[in-house]
């Protein structure tokens, strides 16, 4: 992928996050994600690539906007996949919490796992626990694994997990263990970053969250060195089928982050509100400032970016 993809998809994480950051606090979902959605869209026609979502909002009749399959770009040019979330964290959006970003990821075409929307069991860190986490084995044996390789106690480690009622016992567990653990209510990639980021503080991350938000994590850890092991959690009997004609199956498949992004990808993410790692979007007199990360993995580079947008002289996408 020629690597000046990575700097015009940064426009359209801006774009989104632009869009939707109006709708900070405002306590409707719906419309901070049909914002971002709206503008990502616009962005992206505005780019000489001949891009297809392999990772969207969802299948054609039920999501159509950004859909799985849908053709972005001018049609001209490399032929890349796509997996987005215009807006990873809409209820964060809406109730004016941290950690909401818009967010590409972006490979060759056919690298990225044709995730049906549905759920994923994960298992994510950071550089020092490559190699060292096997999402087969308990919690317990995770954390304290984890504190051997990097020569900690386990209650140093601090583990990041949905707070769902599915993971009751999850919790009960990791506490049991000795750790730490910090719940959140939405945002699960920008979560598994989080354990390849050593400012964060966060070592872990346990529990089942969405099979698309697991690819674009992959691709993330795939550039920051991290790993992540993932098996897919069937809700209903209808999303086997889905599945199976997408390709998939061995249904009790564990995959790594390289089979989940395979190849040559790249990453990119604009925070919304404010997180641990990206500001969010912050709106002045001239029109507004944004934060994003570019990553690639080809070169492991890892570029922060601050922009300051004059809405007079920029082009509107939608904000």
């Amino acid at each position: 992928m020629d690597r000046n993809l990575a700097l015009e998809f940064v426009r359209v994480t801006e774009a989104a996050a632009l869009s939707c950051g109006r709708w900070i606090g405002r306590g409707d979902e719906k419309a901070a994600d049909h914002a971002a959605v709206e503008s990502m869209r616009k962005a992206f026609d505005s780019i000489s690539f001949d891009g297809t979502i392999k990772i969207g909002e969802g299948e054609r009749d039920e999501a159509p906007m950004l859909y799985i399959g849908e053709k972005v770009g001018s049609g001209q040019g490399p032929k890349i996949d796509i997996a987005c979330d215009p807006l990873e964290g809409t209820s964060i959006t809406a109730q004016g919490r941290s950690e909401a970003l818009a967010v590409i990821a972006a490979a060759e075409e056919g690298n990225f796992l044709h995730a049906p929307d549905t759920y994923m069991q994960k298992l994510a860190c950071g550089p020092q626990g490559r190699g060292v986490i096997d999402i087969r084995e308990s919690p317990t044996w995770n954390v304290k694994k984890l504190a051997e390789a990097t020569g900690r106690d386990v209650e140093d480690l601090m583990v990041i997990i949905l707070d769902r009622p599915r993971h009751e016992d999850l919790i009960a567990e990791v506490r049991e263990a000795g750790a730490r653990i910090r719940l959140i209510g939405d945002g699960d990639v920008s979560a598994a970053i989080a354990t390849a980021q050593g400012e964060t503080g966060v070592d872990l991350l346990m529990g089942v969250g969405g099979a698309p938000e697991g690819v674009i994590a992959a691709a993330a850890l795939r550039c920051l060195g991290g790993e992540m092991q993932g098996i897919l959690k069937f809700r209903k009997e209808d999303e086997k089928e889905r599945a199976r004609k997408m390709g998939i199956t061995d249904f009790d498949q564990i995959y790594s982050h390289e089979e989940l992004a395979s190849g040559n990808v790249m990453f990119v993410a604009t925070g919304v509100t404010n997180g641990s790692y990206l500001k969010g979007v912050r709106y002045n007199s001239y029109g507004a400032t944004t934060h994003s990360i570019v990553m690639r993995s080809e070169s492991g580079t890892i570029r922060e970016i601050t922009s300051r947008h004059h809405f007079s002289k920029k082009p509107n996408y939608g904000w």
